[in-house]
Parts: structure tokens; sequence; C-alpha cells
């Protein structure tokens, strides 16, 4: 399903885990049927041999990690994207400037348990967007990627792929685990987050989702995510795929 533009990454995958920390731009991953999105400030843990591929907004600068199996044995097996506070920002990015071959039982092996024990405490994100296997949900799908502004009715969208609202509602809960508002919402904060990562403005956003006023923007998504959309907000520009890629094991 085509859901936007920007330099991608075709799908892959790796027998270590991988933990993507975004500090500029925003990354946006297909992963088990579902889109998780990485704005800056925020890391995306891939459990090992998970189907994956990447997308591109804005100026993106990331630090890239692979986690043996071993270190990684007591981690999340699904993914997730989590909050990054200071200390574990300065962990990963020390943590990346290690040589491959670092000293596991000295002081570089040490700073990688510490980075690894602070990953398990992680606030986890409200940034996943599942996509649903049935076809009538991927065409209700494929038309809020198009258009987020979009607020037709759960009853209009039932109409329109010819199902009774009971049942697309039921539909929907039992494919995203989400509600109908809550899951079109997810589409608007993904649309958000890469105008944002592009420097659209906060106004700019709002009214091309089709909010009557910015403040009610702002109050839906620092609801959904904790934090105003002008913290997401970076500078706009070529996108490049991370800049630092390191090996833990």
């Amino acid at each position: 399903m085509d859901l936007g533009d920007g330099i991608a990454q075709p799908s892959h995958s790796h027998s270590k885990a991988e933990l993507v920390f975004t500090t500029r731009g925003l990354l946006t991953c297909e992963v088990a049927k579902g889109l998780w999105m990485v704005p800056p400030e925020c890391a995306l843990w891939i459990p090992g041999g998970m189907e994956h591929s990447g997308r591109s907004a804005g100026e993106l600068e990331a630090y890239v990690l692979f986690v043996d199996p071993d270190l990684a044995e007591d981690l999340p097996t699904e993914c997730c994207t989590v909050s990054v506070d200071p200390l574990l920002r300065e962990l990963l990015t020390a943590a990346a400037q290690l040589p491959p071959l670092y000293d596991r039982e000295g002081a570089d092996g040490r700073l990688v348990q510490t980075m690894l024990d602070r990953l398990r405490i992680a606030p986890v994100e409200h940034l996943h967007l599942p996509l649903p296997d049935d076809a009538r949900l991927r065409t209700i799908a494929q038309a809020l990627a198009n258009d987020p502004s979009d607020r037709a009715t759960i009853g209009e969208w039932a109409r329109r792929v010819a199902m009774s609202e009971r049942t697309l509602a039921r539909f929907i809960l039992r494919e995203t685990g989400m509600s109908f508002g809550s899951w079109r919402q997810q589409f608007q904060i993904r649309f958000a987050l890469e105008r944002l990562a592009g420097s659209a403005s906060v106004q700019s956003v709002a009214f091309d989702l089709g909010y009557e006023s910015v403040s009610a923007f702002i109050t839906m998504f620092k609801k959904a995510l904790g934090q105003p959309p002008g913290k997401y907000a970076s500078c706009s520009g070529r996108s490049s795929f991370p800049r630092t890629s390191r090996n833990l094991q």
C-alpha cells in the first residue's frame, strides 16, 4: 500500500534486534502489518527476524544499533516506539561510537548493559498505526492515508464498503485493537509528524487536517502523544538514512 513519499529502505530482516534512535526528521517503519512512527527523541525497537522497511521524512538523522540475541533476551518481543530521556540519549549516542569488538567485560560492556537497562524501562509512545488484512478495511486505510482530513463518520464508511456500521466497528476493533475514531486519529498524527518534520507550521498542519482552530489540533495532538506538536518540528531538507550504525554483541 502506498502511504507516502520519501527516501525508502526496502523490506529486509536480520537475526539481530535493531534499535533506531531518531534525532532529527521522521522515520516510519512498516513492521508486522503496521506502521511505527519514530519522531525525534524517540527510538524504535525491532526484535530480530522481523521483516521491516523504512521511509524518511524531513532531514533524517538517526543512530542504528544492532543487538545480539543473547543481550536482548528480556527485551520486548514485539515492536515498540519508546521515548528517549536525556540519560538514555547519552547512553545511545555513546554506544553508537563503540568499536565493533568492544570489551564486554570492561567499561564499554557496562555502558551497553546500562543502556539496555534504561531501554527496558523507557515509556512506550502511542505511535503505532495498525494496517488490517481485510480488503475492505485496507480500502479505508488507503483513503485515510491519502486524505487524513476526511471526516466521514463510521456509518458513512460502512455504506462505502457495503457493511453494516456495527460489523465495520467490530472488524476495525478486531484487526487494529482500536476504535474507528482512534484508528483514524493515528492517520492524522502520522500526517502531522511528517509535515512537522518537513518544517511545516503547526497552523498549516492543523488547517490541512480540517481543524477549525489551531488550539483544537494542539489539544488532540497533546492528548495523544503527551507533548505539543511544536516539540516534533525539525528543519527541512533532503533525507538521508542513518549516519551511525553499530553492532552490540
